[in-house]
């Protein structure tokens, strides 16, 4: 049925010659028609009768003609007749008193705002689309309107056990007198249901380094919220960070990313070496034991792409300590740890989000774009797009039988 409609709607546009957005278009007018015939029902049940009923006679309140205001909304600026009451007590619900854009309008802002558009660009896209002119001002008191939310969510309680947590961290250019990169820490959990979970982001210092006292300070945070115990933490060869784990979470696995090691072998070989390089490197993360994958290491050490790339066989030498332990386990475990597309869909999109932007003029600033960017990446209306695996209930037995008894299962 609504598809019908959409295609009258569209044939009617193509036939009349008429736009659908913006000025005199058809869906402009087709929403202007729809809000002021709400408005008026509200107004009827305000009165406590329809327009012209005669039952209103005598009733101690009428309607009084309409007041014009211009809202903004999807559709574009759209000017209403506001109908009003002679003892001027009627309070619109659709259309509040003094708002001037619908929360669909706010929400598609914000959507802008969260793939890294400048205020600049969102003014311009909403011009050129919705023919719509908006000050700076809306832009940053839409976006100002996050912060709480935001606190909120960084200070929100998390679930005491958690299976897996990969931490990351992405560099983003923040005006401080001058523009400097500061990192970024991300932290994303996939609970007992196999779902990912950002925990947290928090900005560094430039300049700080990634040592042991600058993830306590994280992670200790992440306990204070609840974490209690995680099973393995992944991370991408961060300085100092294996020190911090172990006195956080004693009995959690430190786990280096073998996505990460193999993409860093990547960006040392040429692309025409790649073919024969894949391979090699499979054979050395998916070999059955750890005596096998340091054969396969060996191998590639003495062969030609070892001998020219010796800087791939110093990268996996360099972290086989925390490169190993993924070795030990069962195959479901494996492949959940080595799959890591689940947080590099939300570092994709972090990235895109801070790179589109050059730098922000605040660590603020940066942190409302990153947050709105989790909470449109991971929203509660898509939560089963959010799967690690196909098979996460077989890998969780396994986690059980691996862990023993510290996976606490609801």
């Amino acid at each position: 049925m609504v598809n019908e409609v959409a295609e009258r709607l569209l044939d009617k546009a193509d036939a009349s010659g008429v736009a659908l957005l913006g000025e005199g278009g058809l869906l402009t007018e087709i929403t202007k028609a729809v809000l002021e015939r709400a408005l008026e029902a509200e107004m009827s049940e305000h009165l406590g009768y329809e327009r012209g009923d005669l039952a209103g006679h005598g009733s101690g309140n009428s309607g009084n003609g309409t007041s014009p205001k211009t809202v903004l909304t999807d559709a574009g600026a759209i000017a209403l007749a506001v109908p009003r009451d002679r003892n001027g007590d009627f309070e619109p619900r659709l259309v509040p008193k003094n708002a001037r854009r619908l929360a669909g309008f706010n929400d598609r802002i914000l959507s802008l705002y969260a793939r890294g558009m400048s205020v600049r660009d969102i003014r311009s896209h909403l011009a050129q689309i919705y023919g719509v002119e908006v000050s700076p001002d809306l832009v940053s008191k839409v976006t100002d309107a996050v912060v709480d939310e935001l606190v909120s969510w960084q200070n929100r309680p998390l679930d005491a056990v958690w299976p897996i947590i990969y931490i990351d961290a992405l560099w983003v250019k923040i005006r401080s007198g001058s523009v400097t990169s500061k990192p970024v820490y991300v932290a994303v959990g996939v609970d007992m249901d196999g779902r990912k979970d950002v925990l947290g982001l928090w900005v560094g210092s430039e300049g700080e380094g990634e040592g042991a006292t600058t993830w306590m300070a994280v992670l200790s945070e992440l306990r204070n919220r609840g974490v209690e115990d995680v099973c393995i933490v992944a991370r991408d060869g961060l300085k100092g960070l294996p020190d911090a784990i172990t006195a956080t979470w004693p009995k959690a696995t430190v786990q280096t990313c073998v996505i990460h090691l193999t993409r860093a072998s990547l960006r040392l070989s040429s692309a025409r070496d790649h073919p024969k390089l894949v391979p090699a490197l499979k054979a050395i993360h998916a070999a059955p034991t750890e005596q096998a994958a340091e054969q396969a290491l060996d191998n590639l050490e003495v062969s030609d792409l070892g001998q020219r790339y010796p800087a791939i066989v110093r990268t996996w030498r360099s972290a086989w300590p925390e490169f190993t332990p993924h070795l030990a386990f069962p195959p479901a475990i494996r492949t959940v740890v080595y799959s890591t597309n689940m947080v590099e869909s939300i570092n994709s999109r972090l990235r895109k989000a801070t790179r589109n932007r050059g730098h922000f003029p605040s660590e603020q600033a940066a942190l409302k774009v990153l947050y709105l960017a989790v909470r449109e990446q991971i929203n509660p209306k898509t939560r089963d797009a959010n799967h690690v695996a196909a098979h996460w209930k077989e890998a969780l037995n396994q986690f059980s039988l691996f862990f023993e008894d510290r996976l606490s299962i609801q």
